[in-house]
């Protein structure tokens, strides 16, 4: 470690060690209180069933400005949260104990840090915004997620991951550093960068940030990214680069076509090549490639499968033809173009025929298409499993039963399989927080609505939906030769319930496995006071 980055993660002054061009704060902190204007639109995210009725909302564009507001927070004895881009999928920022909301929606900064050779990001920054900027201006990027509005200081945290995962594996893996406000014992806050290095004495405190989730251990007010091979000084040499082009393709099947056979043998080939190492193992030809199965619930008249391929790769064409070859083979129906909404996707029925497209342009398009997440009446519920192995025949058979029950009628209720595995898994299990590094495949089980009247039976649907697909494990995906547990960015407070959760294992044990008593040790060090908590934030040991 240079002396410029170890006295970077020594922690400084108060203030923390501010990068060599940092961004001077736009505006003072500001407080909204419930009798101003600007309240209604500040107390809730995306997820309609989530509102908080907090004392106030502090925006804020500095990590200066956090630390006051904390530190207020503390001295008051008042439980404060915070926000970035909104999509938590719980109450963990906008519940009833919540008395002050951090709002970190306008630190956005995105810039090239000479000091760490690497980039900085602030919390508050969206992803979109990220690889727009990275890419326009450097020529390179991180694999994040795939929503445009989701923001960097909860995505990262909870090991984020999207459509170039496979070919270069979490965000997480390329983070450099992190900045974070805490609060020791004596209630003191202060500022904390931690970074990569073995040598840091704050290295636990990075480690903790690259799988645990947001709200545990401080504020998060600045990341750094620097992917862990990469050579130089410059900008340009900082992170990957993503591909110039990519293959689009998206097919769908009739509901009213489909039989409950042609069904199980779709998802059945959809699991079984992603569980063939040549097609998973870190190092594959089909590295590149990002595939989702999109399996709707009946009533939205359609099945999908969507697929983006490195169209830079050699024979890019026919590797994506003899992908969709095996995952259709013995579905004895045409497939055609997807002409519904699909989740969060809008019918796309151009990329019936594969479509080659610049990166950045196929990213902006998956990232915005979409009117689900922007509709200020969406309620939402979600739950999520890992796979190292095939799902059975018995489970594709409860997948069937329950989108095809006619007791239900919502088009956007549906289970989701998506590709994982190649570079993900070549990271051991403790490098970083994230532990899910044998799975080759991850399932998102969700539904969304818009009325309060219809919260009873979606939430029922879902809940019964999934724990009878993980009736032979307690209802949920237990971490075994199997599955591999839960995703903490799609949090789900069911597991801590053990109506719920029959399985014996504890909520922790499947987001993070083997990990957790190592970031309790984290929680110890960084949040003795335990003044960032949410429902499923590590406990203290």
């Amino acid at each position: 470690m240079t002396n410029d980055h170890k006295d970077a993660a020594q922690g400084g002054n108060p203030g923390g060690p501010g990068p060599e061009k940092a961004p001077a704060a736009e505006f003072g902190a500001t407080k909204i209180a419930a009798a101003d204007p600007r309240y209604g639109d500040l107390v809730r995210g995306m997820n309609q069933r989530w509102v908080g009725r907090p004392e106030s909302v502090r925006m804020v564009d500095s990590t200066q400005q956090v630390l006051a507001v904390v530190q207020e927070a503390v001295r008051d004895g008042k439980k404060l949260t915070v926000r970035g881009g909104g999509h938590c999928y719980e109450d963990f920022v906008f519940n009833a104990d919540t008395q002050i909301v951090l709002d970190m929606s306008e630190m956005t900064s995105v810039y090239y840090d000479e000091r760490f050779s690497a980039f900085a990001v602030e919390a508050g920054a969206t992803l979109l915004d990220v690889y727009e900027r990275l890419y326009k201006v450097w020529g390179v990027t991180v694999p994040g997620g795939m929503c445009y509005s989701v923001g960097v200081g909860g995505h990262v945290s909870g090991g984020g991951w999207g459509m170039l995962a496979r070919q270069h594996g979490l965000v997480v893996d390329h983070l450099y550093a992190v900045e974070v406000v805490v609060v020791d014992a004596r209630g003191k806050v202060r500022t904390v960068v931690a970074t990569r290095e073995e040598s840091d004495p704050n290295r636990e405190l990075w480690w903790a940030h690259t799988g645990a989730g947001g709200g545990n251990f401080g504020v998060i007010t600045r990341y750094w990214f620097r992917s862990p091979h990469a050579r130089g000084r410059r900008p340009e040499q900082a992170l990957i680069k993503p591909p110039s082009e990519v293959l689009i393709s998206a097919i769908a099947w009739s509901w009213d076509d489909i039989t409950k056979e042609e069904f199980t043998r779709l998802t059945r080939n959809y699991a079984a090549w992603h569980v063939a190492d040549e097609n998973s193992a870190p190092g594959s030809e089909y590295s590149g490639l990002m595939s989702s199965l999109l399996l709707n619930h009946k009533s939205n008249g359609q099945i999908g499968l969507v697929s983006v391929l490195d169209a830079t790769a050699p024979h890019a064409e026919k590797l994506l033809e003899a992908y969709i070859a095996a995952v259709t083979e013995g579905v004895d129906i045409e497939h055609g173009p997807v002409t519904k909404t699909m989740g969060e996707h809008k019918p796309m029925p151009q990329y019936h025929k594969p479509q080659r497209m610049p990166w950045l342009q196929a990213t902006r398009y998956f990232g915005t298409t979409n009117n689900t997440l922007v509709d200020p009446t969406l309620r939402a519920d979600y739950k999520s499993a890992y796979n190292k192995r095939m799902v059975t025949d018995q489970q594709i058979a409860k997948i069937y039963q329950h989108l095809a029950n006619a007791g239900l009628n919502n088009p956007r209720a549906m289970v989701q399989f998506s590709s994982f595995g190649c570079a993900v898994n070549s990271v051991k299990r403790s490098d970083t927080a994230t532990v899910h590094r044998d799975s080759r495949f991850k399932l998102l089980y969700q539904t969304y609505w818009n009325s309060p009247a219809d919260d009873k039976a979606n939430i029922a649907w879902l809940r019964d939906f999934y724990e009878d697909v993980y009736a032979q494990t307690g209802g949920v995906p237990v971490l075994d030769d199997t599955t591999d547990g839960c995703y903490i960015n799609y949090a789900d407070i069911d597991l801590n319930d053990p109506r719920r959760n029959r399985s014996g294992v504890p909520w922790h044990t499947l987001y993070f496995g083997d990990n957790y008593p190592r970031l309790q040790d984290v929680k110890a060090k960084w949040d003795p006071g335990n003044h960032f908590s949410h429902g499923q934030s590590v406990r203290l040991p």
